[in-house]
């Protein structure tokens, strides 16, 4: 899997400080796509023990609220394997911070994927530029959701963050 950064301190993509992964590769190709450098899987840098070392020692921070994935897409089918094993990670090494997943696929497409059960949100959906709102809270446009993982999987019934 490449990557294009890991930003230590971000305030915008999940409420709180968080950690963010920027993952390359993504195969919506969403029309003035806020991160189309990302698109290409090979685009970016190769994420090696060294960018996982540095990804782990940014969530150490106490102030850290936790780590979003973002991309690109961090469900394209060439990064999930590497990611759920950072979900995974994430997880066990630090149960009590959040875990944001950007991804354009819909959420039943992707619901079965075992390691979005350890995800506290995934915001969901392909960017589409005539439903733009910049009124809206974590995602761009209004086909998009943000969803609340565990109160989905309770409830058996797409749960959105309020």
């Amino acid at each position: 899997m490449n990557y294009h950064d890991i930003t230590k301190e971000d305030l915008l993509n999940g409420p709180g400080v968080r950690v963010v992964l920027w993952v390359s590769g993504c195969c919506h190709h969403c029309k003035n796509c806020q991160n189309p450098i990302t698109w290409d899987e090979c685009s970016g840098l190769h994420f090696d023990e060294a960018a996982e070392k540095e990804l782990f020692e940014a969530l150490e921070k106490p102030y850290i609220d936790g780590i979003t994935f973002s991309g690109g897409d961090p469900l394209y089918i060439n990064n999930r394997k590497e990611v759920c094993r950072l979900i995974r990670k994430c997880r066990e090494n630090y149960p009590d911070k959040s875990i944001w997943l950007y991804t354009g696929y819909k959420w039943e497409d992707v619901k079965d994927i075992e390691e979005l059960k350890l995800t506290d949100v995934v915001a969901e959906g392909p960017f589409i530029e005539n439903l733009k709102d910049n009124n809206l809270e974590w995602v761009g446009s209004s086909n998009q959701r943000v969803i609340d993982v565990k109160k989905t999987l309770a409830v058996n019934k797409v749960t959105l963050v309020s």
